[in-house]
């Protein structure tokens, strides 16, 4: 079956980086486009980014642009979400996305 585990959360002070994984497994990751998503306390979910299976298109929200980088290693089946120059409103749950199946997420705090 389709799994999707997240890892790289922590705490992490403003300004600083972090990177997130996603394994997957259970599908064709190879041709398979992935988002990320983040959800927030009190927050609906929202779109964080998206990368074509090649990993050649990448699309971002707003917020992340130029600070967020979504890239991919089809070897390893894993995607990954590279944050720089984190701020406290980038504090949320992290999801990886593949067509309706979601990870558990890892969670991300921005605090100092």
């Amino acid at each position: 079956q389709v799994q999707l585990v997240e890892s790289g959360g922590g705490l992490v002070q403003p300004g600083g980086s972090l990177r997130l994984s996603c394994a997957a497994s259970g599908f064709s990751f190879s041709l398979s486009s992935m988002s990320w998503y983040r959800q927030a306390p009190g927050k609906q979910r929202e779109f964080v980014g998206d990368i074509s299976h090649s990993g050649e298109i990448t699309h971002y929200r707003e917020s992340v642009k130029g600070r967020f980088t979504i890239s991919r290693d089809n070897a390893k089946s894993s995607v990954y979400l590279q944050m720089r120059d984190l701020k406290p409103e980038d504090t949320a749950v992290y999801f990886c996305k593949w067509r309706t199946s979601w990870g558990q997420g890892t969670q991300v705090t921005v605090s100092s």
